[in-house]
This record gives C-alpha cells, structure tokens and sequence, in this order.
C-alpha cells in the first residue's frame, strides 16, 4: 500500500514514525454490545506506546438519543484538548477490531477540519501480530489548542438524505450486511424497522477489507463500488447502522480520489426509526 498520513497508514509508517514529537496515535477502539468486549479495559491492559484512549460514545453529542452522534465544537476541542491533541500534530487512529471504528474517528476529525489525520491500517491486531512494541501506561498529557474549522459538508441529516433519495441526485450507499440491507435479517438495535432507504446503493464495508482487516487497494475498491451500481460521477452520501462503519467507505472513496462525500450521521438508527420516511425491501 502507499502510505498517506492524511487517509491511512501502514504498520511500518506507524512504528517508524512513532517518536516523532508532534505524532499522536490515538485508540478508538469501539465494539456492539454483542461482542462482549470492553474496550477501555483492553487499552489499559494493552496499547500501542504513547496511545491515548479515545471514547466515541463520551466524544458525542449527549444530548442526542441516538448513538454516539458527532459533538458540539466546543466539546470536541475540550476533550482533545485533555488528551493533548492539537494544532501541528499528525494523528493516527487504530482500533481493536482491525479497521472499524477508527475510521468513525477519523472522519470526524475531518468534520473538524483537521486533515493531518491517517487510519492504522489493520490495527491493533496488525501491530500485535507484527511483534511491534506495546505498553499498558497511560501517556504524560499537556494540553494542547486545536483550531476547528467545521466542515459541514461532510455530514447530512435525515432531511437531507430524504431529499437526496427522492431527487437521485446523489447516490447513497449503505456499509450494513446484504442480508440487513435486503431487509431479510433483524436490526440489532429493538424498535428498528427493516430494509434500506429507497434509492441506496449496497457495498458492505467488510467487502472493501482484506482478510486481516486491511483496506484493499483503491483500485479493486472503485471496482467493488461501480459493480454495486454506485455512480462515482454522483455527490456519495455514505450510511450505515449507526454512523460507524460509513465511515470506512467514506475513507475508501477519499483514497480512490472521490472527494464528494458525506456521511449520513443518524444511519439506520435513525431512518429506522422515523415513521414518516419510507424503507424498501429486497435488493437495490
């Protein structure tokens, strides 16, 4: 792969650069609830050197009920600040899971305008399986000023999306599993009713993953997305369950050089549960 500090980064990149003074890697870790993992507890019994936790559920909007929907400004620039994240720093973010939730991460540093911000390709499983150094000490912070400039075209709302799916004039995409976005299989979370917005595309994210949970390359990655039917000539607006694995699409499709992106932040959370938006069944 070709390493980019600004969209994803190999193991080699990471440790290389680890001692870098204005590097900070950040541990994103984030699983449902079915995966009986803790992933607080496994950043303190293992991490890589001088990672910072970082907790998507805490670095969201509370005052929203549904999950972990991207924060206030202020709030953003408060926690980061505490983990001594800011202005001049190159950021990494790895997860547990191999790519999962650190794209979430990443994408919502872009959505704070900050570009110096690159996903662990493969992960922490990556770098354990590589004999790469970790730790289980938590870093010495000192605060540090970030500058936020909102990018407010990265992100869309349910009117939005209601819009586009009506008009056609950008193509959605849905990261969930074929079997959820047919509608045949149950949502995870109660209450949800089950199928796809109208309209949407399917490329499940695990389909742009190779087997240890690495990014294919970005050409095999514009194949997968232009056979699934997804006009690259189109705006993409990208959704999934709850606003995660969106995120690794939207990652995809900045590497292969589409840059008309966004990301539906209520997902299915959301549209599923609205009874005023229509849902389609079956195959796009």
């Amino acid at each position: 792969m070709v390493d980019d500090p600004k969209t994803l980064v190999s193991t080699t990149w990471l440790s290389q650069h680890l001692k870098d003074p204005d590097l900070r890697v950040l541990d994103a870790s984030w699983y449902l609830p079915d995966a009986g993992r803790n992933p607080r507890e496994e950043y303190d019994a293992a991490h890589i050197p001088g990672a910072r936790f970082f907790d998507i559920d805490d670095v969201s909007d509370n005052r929203s009920d549904l999950p972990h929907m991207a924060p206030p400004i202020e709030k953003f620039m408060s926690r980061l600040r505490a983990m001594g994240v800011g202005d001049g720093h190159q950021v990494v973010i790895y997860d547990g899971a191999g790519l999962l939730s650190s794209a979430r991460v990443w994408w919502l540093f872009r959505l704070m305008g900050q570009e110096n911000v690159a996903v662990l390709d493969g992960g922490f499983p990556k770098w354990q399986s590589e004999g790469l150094a970790v730790e289980d000490m938590s870093p010495l912070v000192r605060d540090r000023h970030m500058t936020v400039r909102m990018q407010n075209q990265l992100v869309r709302d349910v009117t939005q999306v209601s819009s586009a799916s009506k008009l056609g004039d950008h193509v959605i995409v849905d990261a969930r599993a074929a079997a959820r976005f047919r509608g045949d299989a149950p949502e995870p979370r109660e209450g949800l009713r089950a199928g796809h917005i109208p309209g949407s595309r399917n490329v499940p994210y695990t389909a742009l993953l190779n087997d240890n949970m690495t990014m294919k390359d970005p050409q095999t990655c514009r194949t997968i997305f232009e056979a699934a039917g997804v006009d690259l000539t189109k705006p993409v607006i990208t959704t999934c369950g709850s606003g995660v694995t969106a995120a690794i699409l939207a990652l995809a499709l900045e590497r292969l050089g589409h840059m008309h992106w966004s990301l539906y932040d209520g997902s299915w959370a959301e549209w599923g549960m609205f009874p005023t938006v229509p849902v389609a069944t079956g195959d796009a």
